[in-house]
């Protein structure tokens, strides 16, 4: 959930709890308000009672209009408090039944007590709450369409400078000589944010060339003193008055720096590829490079006597031949390397997947370490990195690369 949506809900959250607990607090008080008004009259129409009946020393004759209703009960109780109470109020002339408000009192006459009821009508100060209740409501629900135009809008227009600055981020090349592109902006913060990153892209690129300058400075010296050696070594090993021991341990160190070329080579590949620089993208199909390295690898296969099955259907892709020819180069270099004598391998190509299977040895890899640098087998004499630039390779065009043992078979699959 994006940080403006978040922001946006815990405001509505918020508003409407407090709306809510201020409706019931609002709605509360303007009731006790009401009462208190209607408690008010009827107190002084209780008063006004006993001053009549004083003066006139009657009692007076019940009144029962719109607005009140009065009734006198003898009794023996000498002593009543005053109560005030909601109740139910007969609207003669409407017929109907109304909310009311009333109150008990005590009268003297002659000697005797009276108790007296009062009831009064609730309809205008219910109708006065409603009204009140209605306008507020109305208010509540203008306050929340303002809240959510300001969030919705006001409020979006003013993260767009870190929407910008979070493109940026996505986009940033670190082989780009140019720095980001990020937009004026008032809002102190993301000025800081700016700041930060054109400070942090900057030092990252400076870093990026050095480490670049310095690993293509190293594999270019690495590689002159391994030419001559292999150079110095091709000739020795032609003389002919070397002894079987001699010859066997300048083939070993043949074999050593070879590897070492091998190992500086497939580095310096790796750090091309995970820095994005071999850019030489055109459109390919798989099915056309497969069979060219079926011609390619055809010595090796029958050096072991191995068997290929392969169905090859048409899929075209946009990448890099380079690139493409060292994968595919590295699965088949995996599948004849580590098959057995007599074995099989099968090729399997659709439109959404590319698969190697091979048969070799007949326990599983670990899928977790195989892709890892430098992860090899005890009796493999390579430089542990094929595999590691294979999985770099399909990560640089979202292809996902996966390892499985189904007995006998070791399963590298390609899923487009």
């Amino acid at each position: 959930m994006k940080l403006s949506a978040q922001y946006s809900k815990a405001t509505l959250v918020i508003t409407l709890s407090v709306l809510f607990i201020a409706s019931i607090v609002y709605y509360t008080t303007i009731d006790y308000i009401a009462n208190s008004q209607l408690d008010t009259s009827l107190a002084e129409e209780i008063e006004e009672v006993n001053s009549y009946v004083k003066i006139n020393q009657h009692l007076p004759k019940s009144v029962d209009f719109d607005e009140d209703q009065t009734s006198f009960i003898k009794t023996d109780q000498k002593k009543i408090a005053r109560v005030f109470f909601d109740t139910v109020y007969r609207n003669p002339r409407g017929k109907k039944t109304e909310s009311g408000r009333g109150v008990v009192g005590l009268i003297t006459l002659k000697g005797e007590n009276y108790k007296v009821i009062l009831i009064e009508s609730k309809e205008a100060t219910e109708y006065l709450i409603q009204l009140i209740t209605l306008i507020t409501l109305t208010l509540t629900a203008f306050l929340l369409l303002i809240l959510f135009i300001t969030n919705r809008y006001i409020l979006a227009g003013l993260w767009k400078p870190f929407y910008h600055i979070l493109y940026q981020l996505k986009a940033f090349n670190i082989a780009d000589i140019n720095s980001p592109n990020l937009n004026e902006t008032k809002i102190d913060e993301f000025k800081e944010l700016n700041n930060a990153v054109l400070t942090m892209s900057s030092r990252v690129k400076n870093e990026y060339q050095n480490l670049k300058a310095f690993t293509e400075n190293a594999s270019h010296e690495m590689m002159t003193p391994i030419a001559v050696v292999t150079s110095k070594l091709d000739t020795l090993i032609q003389d002919e008055t070397l002894q079987a021991e001699q010859y066997s341990q300048i083939n070993d160190i043949y074999t050593a720096i070879n590897k070492l070329a091998r190992l500086n080579q497939s580095l310096l590949l790796l750090v091309k590829i995970e820095n994005d620089l071999i850019q030489d993208n055109c459109i390919l199909n798989l099915k056309d490079i497969i069979h060219e390295k079926l011609q390619q690898f055809q010595e090796l296969v029958q050096n072991k006597q191995i068997d290929i099955t392969y169905a090859l259907d048409d899929k075209v892709i946009t990448a890099s031949k380079y690139l493409i020819d060292i994968l595919i180069n590295n699965l088949f270099n995996n599948a004849i390397k580590h098959n057995r004598v007599n074995g099989k391998i099968y090729i399997n190509l659709t439109a959404d997947k590319l698969i190697f299977q091979n048969t070799g040895n007949e326990e599983s890899l670990n899928s977790k370490e195989i892709f890892e640098r430098f992860q090899k087998s005890k009796a493999s004499d390579g430089t542990g990195l094929g595999l590691t630039i294979a999985k770099n390779i399909c990560s640089q065009y979202s292809f996902t690369l996966s390892y499985y043992f189904e007995a006998p078979l070791h399963t590298f699959q390609i899923a487009f």
